[in-house]
C-alpha cells in the first residue's frame, strides 16, 4: 500500500469513526443538538446553543451524506435543521439569532453577518441531499436579509453586525478574540462561501454577481500585497490594526478558488488564481518543522505558538490545493506532515472527535470544550472530505 492509500484510509477512518460517530452522540432526542461538551466529551445538556455550532452541524452531516449515503447522517442533518428553523430563525424580524437557550428560547438576539452566512451554508448543503422547499426557501430568505439589511451600498461589502431589528449596534465584535470593526475579513470570507454554496442549488443572477463582488473584495481589499489577509476594517475599507492569521490565510487560499469555480466563469477563476497562490504561500509561513502550523502573529510581532485544530485542518487542505491547482510538487509532503501531526496530537482516540489544540509548550489542551459555540464538526469534517476528493 502506497502512502496515498494510507493517507486516504487514515482520513476516512477518522472521519467516520472519530468525528461523525462522536457528533451523533450530541444529538438531542427532543430536538436539535446539545450546545456544549467539555474537554472530556461530557455533554452539558442544559447549555445554551450557538448558531454557528448548529448551522455547521447541518452542513457537516449533509456533506457527509453526499460522500457516504448513510441514512443516519441524513437524519441527523434534518433533525438539526428542523430545530434550527424553529428556534434560531427570527420569525418576526428575519435573520438568525446568535444564541438560544437549550429550550429554544432566544438568548442572544443580535444578528451577526457571520451567522447569517453559516445558516445559508448549512441549509443550502442540506437542500442538495434533501430537496425540500423549506430548506431552500429559508436559505434564499436569509440571502435577501443580508442583501437588504447588511449590504453597504456606498462602500461595498457588508456590515459586521446589527441588532435584532437591524438597527445599528455599538459593539459589532464577532467574539472576545476580535476587535469591534465595521467590516471583517472573517465574515466576508464566510458570506462568500455561503453564497457560492447557495448558487449551486439556486443559480440566481444577482447571487452570482454578489459572489463575484465578494471575490473581488477578498482579493483586492482583504488581501495585502504580501498575501496575508488584513483582518479588520472601517466602513470605508481603511485598515484597522490587526495581526496575521495563518489559518485564515491558508483557508482563504483554497476556499476563494473553490468559490470562483462554483460560478463557472473562466475569467473569474483566472483573476482569483494568482491571489490564491499568494495567500497560500503567506499562510505557509506559519508551518513548523514538525508539520504543525502556529495560530497567529499578533500586531506587536509576537507569535501565538499554539496549534489549533482548525488551523491544522486548513493547512492540509490548502497545501493539497497548492499541489493540485498550482503545481507545487512539494505541497503534498507538507499536507502529509500536517496530517501526521493531527493524527498523533489532535485526534482524541479516547474520548472521540478532536482536541481544541496543543499549547505552545506542547501540552494537549484537554480543558477547552469538545463542542461549543466555536468548536464544531466543520473544519475537520471538511478537511476529510476534501482529502478524499482531491487525491
Amino acid at each position: 500500500m502506497n502512502r496515498t492509500d494510507i493517507f486516504r484510509r487514515e482520513v476516512e477512518d477518522v472521519l467516520l469513526n472519530n468525528i461523525l460517530n462522536w457528533w451523533l452522540t450530541m444529538k438531542d432526542p427532543r430536538g436539535g443538538f446539545y450546545g456544549e461538551a467539555d474537554g472530556t466529551g461530557e455533554i452539558l445538556r442544559d447549555a445554551p446553543r450557538g448558531v454557528i455550532l448548529n448551522a455547521r452541524i447541518i452542513w457537516a452531516f449533509a456533506a457527509a451524506y453526499r460522500q457516504y449515503p448513510d441514512q443516519e447522517y441524513l437524519d441527523a442533518a434534518v433533525h438539526a435543521a428542523d430545530w434550527f428553523l424553529a428556534h434560531f430563525c427570527d420569525q418576526e424580524c428575519g435573520g438568525v439569532y446568535w444564541g438560544v437557550e437549550a429550550s429554544g428560547a432566544p438568548q442572544d438576539t443580535k444578528k451577526q453577518l457571520y451567522s447569517q452566512g453559516f445558516a445559508i451554508y448549512g441549509l443550502s448543503e442540506l437542500y442538495k441531499v434533501c430537496p425540500e422547499k423549506k430548506y431552500l426557501d429559508a436559505a434564499v430568505a436569509l440571502y435577501g436579509i443580508v442583501e437588504s439589511r447588511f449590504r453597504d451600498k456606498e462602500f461595498g461589502g457588508y456590515t459586521e453586525a446589527l441588532a435584532r431589528d437591524f438597527s445599528p449596534l455599538e459593539d459589532m465584535s464577532l467574539s472576545a478574540h476580535d476587535i469591534n470593526a465595521d467590516k471583517t475579513m472573517n465574515s466576508h470570507l464566510h458570506i462568500l462561501e455561503a453564497y457560492a454554496n447557495l448558487y449551486q442549488v439556486w443559480p440566481d443572477e444577482g447571487l452570482r454577481k454578489a459572489v463575484e463582488e465578494l471575490l473581488d473584495i477578498v482579493c483586492t481589499k482583504v488581501m495585502a500585497p504580501d498575501g496575508h489577509l488584513q483582518l479588520y476594517f472601517r466602513r470605508n475599507w481603511s485598515v484597522l490594526p490587526g495581526g496575521v492569521s495563518y489559518g485564515h490565510d491558508i483557508e482563504t487560499s483554497w476556499l476563494a478558488l473553490e468559490c470562483a469555480s462554483a460560478i463557472r466563469d473562466i475569467d473569474v477563476i483566472n483573476r482569483v488564481r494568482p491571489a490564491a497562490l499568494l495567500m497560500a504561500r503567506a499562510g505557509n509561513e506559519g508551518l513548523r518543522a514538525d508539520g504543525s502550523m502556529i495560530y497567529e502573529k499578533l500586531e506587536d510581532g509576537t507569535l501565538d505558538l499554539s496549534r489549533q485544530w482548525w488551523v491544522l485542518a486548513e493547512s492540509v487542505v490548502g497545501n493539497l490545493w497548492l499541489w493540485k491547482f498550482h503545481g507545487d510538487v512539494e505541497a503534498p509532503d507538507r499536507a502529509l506532515s500536517t496530517w501526521a501531526y493531527i493524527r498523533d496530537n489532535i485526534v482524541d482516540r479516547d474520548n472521540g472527535d478532536w482536541l481544541w489544540g496543543v499549547g505552545a509548550d506542547g501540552t494537549p489542551d484537554k480543558d477547552s470544550p469538545k463542542a461549543g459555540f466555536w468548536k464544531c464538526p466543520y473544519h475537520n469534517t471538511r478537511m476529510c472530505l476534501q482529502v478524499l476528493s482531491l487525491i
